[in-house]
């Protein structure tokens, strides 16, 4: 016979061993990301049937807007079973939740080392991404804007170097190649000086002139060599961004854990008093 907080006995059928704090701390974390997921769908709709961008997008290892509907619908998946599972005391649906992130955790260990191991090959393979992107730089004006942040953000030009400009059609260096941007490359590439007018045309022509004049008026660098010096000097701004995405994984399998804990116990004790019930010596 447990009391009640005067003093006064409680049946053990009012008796919970499920604490209200962490079922509901386990429904506002799932329903945060639940929300989350609907953004990323609806954002993902609106990138593949309203941009109509697959062209242009095809270039990438992975269509963004497939991407976000992947990643959107599976985190309204798991996420409900999270919902769910923790308003109504379902061991079912939690123990769905629970798996679900640890396996999407180990997964993105996995993808990390392996990563780390077969950087050489990583790198290649974004090399080949960004030099397709560079063919279609002109066909979609996100993908072009995409590029020239890379290139203004990180002061580089190009995959490798600022001549890879040449396998875009536009900017392509061939005698027989009529465009204007003829052997030029694009105004991200450019040094910005501390000028009022600021000469938007500093990338014309720039392929066929010598390295040391093309050092004056672009970066010559390009962005990988780039993106990795950046990725060297900034190991502990990326560890932390991991261990903040890492930490709300975690914190998820640890109140769903409890949660299912306590469940399970609750179900002990109606059990125990089902049994219990109709005897006159308990």
């Amino acid at each position: 016979m447990a009391r009640t907080s005067r003093g006064a006995p409680r049946s053990d059928e009012e008796f919970t061993f499920v604490s209200p704090v962490v079922k509901y701390l386990l429904f506002i974390f799932n329903f945060i990301f639940w929300i989350i997921s609907l953004v990323l769908v609806l954002i993902g709709v609106y990138a593949r049937i309203v941009k109509h961008a697959e062209t242009a997008l095809a270039c990438l290892a992975v269509d963004p807007a497939v991407l976000l509907l992947i990643v959107g619908v599976l985190m309204f998946i798991i996420t409900f079973c999270g919902c769910v599972g923790s308003l109504r005391e379902n061991l079912c649906l939690l123990q769905t939740f629970c798996i679900c992130l640890i396996v999407i955790f180990i997964l993105q260990l996995t993808a990390g080392v392996l990563g780390f191991i077969f950087s050489d090959k990583a790198r290649g393979k974004v090399t080949e991404v960004i030099n397709n992107a560079i063919v279609h730089y002109r066909d979609d004006i996100d993908l072009q804007n995409l590029i020239d942040f890379g290139q203004k953000e990180f002061d580089c030009c190009g995959a490798l170097t600022y001549l890879d400009w040449s396998k875009n059609i536009y900017f392509n260096c061939s005698k027989d190649n009529p465009s204007r941007e003829r052997c030029s490359v694009p105004f991200s590439c450019c040094i910005l000086s501390n000028d009022t007018v600021i000469n938007t045309m500093c990338g014309h022509d720039i392929q066929e002139l010598d390295y040391i004049k093309v050092g004056n008026r672009i970066h010559t660098n390009g962005c990988i060599d780039k993106i990795v010096d950046w990725i060297h000097s900034n190991l502990f701004l990326l560890g932390g961004i991991a261990l903040g995405l890492a930490i709300p994984q975690l914190a998820g399998m640890l109140l769903s854990q409890i949660l299912m804990n306590q469940i399970k116990d609750q179900m002990e004790l109606q059990n125990y008093n089902q049994k219990h019930s109709f005897d006159p010596w308990s």
